[in-house]
């Protein structure tokens, strides 16, 4: 990683349009940051707290999402499939994820609260565990997934 940020808060950054890849956050948390059409290629974010963000179509090509969560934020059309495998882990809450992929990905126990989940790919996953409490899955695709013990 070239970059590092530690224990930091960062409110109303825009990053929109920018690259702000190869860099390393750990226990960060982001308020009201645009994110939107960034390249965020190869970022980690560790213990990361996102609230009220804008990531709609967002590039994550190997992004590591490390025990992360999500409130409020607008995750329209992202490919979580794109992200690194190693120690993915996402909670979400409040948001608006339509069209997004999480396909393949492992996401045993992961909480989807009240959230916008239209017309996402969840083929492939395994969801066992999960939770999609007060979450509207219109049209949303579970082909071939683990759903043992999820909670809709």
């Amino acid at each position: 990683m070239e970059k590092f940020f530690d224990n930091e808060e960062f409110v109303n950054n825009n990053y929109s349009g920018q690259k702000v890849s190869h860099t390393e956050f750990d226990r960060c948390t982001f308020r009201a940051c645009d994110f939107s059409v960034a390249d965020l290629s190869d970022c980690d974010f560790i213990n990361c707290r996102f609230e009220n963000c804008n990531f709609a179509t967002a590039k994550l090509a190997g992004t590591g999402l490390k025990d992360v969560h999500f409130s409020g934020c607008k995750l329209v059309g992202l490919d979580f499939e794109s992200c690194s495998n190693f120690l993915f882990s996402v909670n979400i809450e409040n948001c608006q994820l339509d069209y997004a992929s999480f396909y393949g990905k492992k996401l045993k126990k992961t909480a989807f609260m009240n959230c916008s989940l239209k017309e996402v790919d969840f083929s492939s996953t395994d969801l066992s565990g999960a939770s999609f409490d007060k979450s509207d899955l219109t049209l949303a695709i579970f082909v071939q997934c683990n759903l043992e013990n999820t909670d809709f």
